[in-house]
């Protein structure tokens, strides 16, 4: 797919040429920004996801607490991600699975999030809403990554989403079940937060992480 990009003044007009058996005619696609935000903030997007355990977990599983905090300079920056969760048990270093699930819906526990954000109705671990396995260090699992795919506007915007951490390590699809190519088998959800619109504060009041960029040069 080619695309070809015409920037205006908080709007960006993408001319999209199909190819293949999806079609051959332009399709034409406005993508505006969120205001009065992306003029607030410099032209940045901020998210943020309070990231909270699921109700009456057994004893056996940890109270997983803390912020997934995201970033996006508009129209073209690439999508960046903090997070920042704590309450798992010092010596614990079972690998965990963190993924975006379509639905923003909590209403009852983190099993109404449905399942993983994926627009382009692909196989696991090819998701735009999968984020990987993390390893807590003492406790915490705190971390920086980029979503090159995903955005917090347009058509593919997080925004209202929700995260899940789960149980288990994800498969990465390697599994010999279907399940591994649905969620990488990555058992119960035993927590998860809705991601929403936020001012820049959380995001520079949290310490810089490793690989992540100096302010002002994403």
């Amino acid at each position: 797919m080619e695309k070809i990009i015409l920037q205006l003044p908080l709007m960006l007009l993408a001319l999209h040429i199909q190819s293949g058996e999806l079609s051959d005619s332009p399709v034409l696609e406005i993508v505006e920004a969120p205001k009065p935000e992306v003029v607030e903030f410099n032209n940045t997007i901020y998210g943020t996801c309070e990231v909270t355990p699921v109700p009456n977990l057994p004893a056996s599983q940890p109270q997983i607490s803390g912020q997934v905090l995201f970033r996006q300079v508009f129209p073209n920056g690439t999508l960046e991600v903090k997070l920042n969760l704590r309450g798992l048990p010092a010596d614990d270093r079972q690998a965990r699975a963190i993924h975006i699930h379509q639905y923003g819906d909590l209403s009852q526990g983190c099993v109404t999030a449905g399942h993983h954000y994926n627009p382009w109705e692909v196989d696991h671990p090819d998701h735009l809403g999968d984020l990987g396995n993390f390893v807590p260090e003492q406790g915490v699992i705190r971390q920086f990554q980029k979503l090159p795919e995903a955005k917090l506007f347009g058509g593919h915007s997080v925004l209202g989403r929700a995260v899940v951490v789960h149980e288990k390590e994800d498969d990465l699809g390697m599994g010999s079940d279907e399940e591994s190519k649905r969620s990488g088998n990555t058992g119960e959800r035993i927590a998860c937060c809705v991601i929403g619109i936020t001012t820049p504060r959380l995001w520079q009041e949290t310490e810089r992480l490793p690989g992540e960029e100096v302010e002002g040069n994403q």
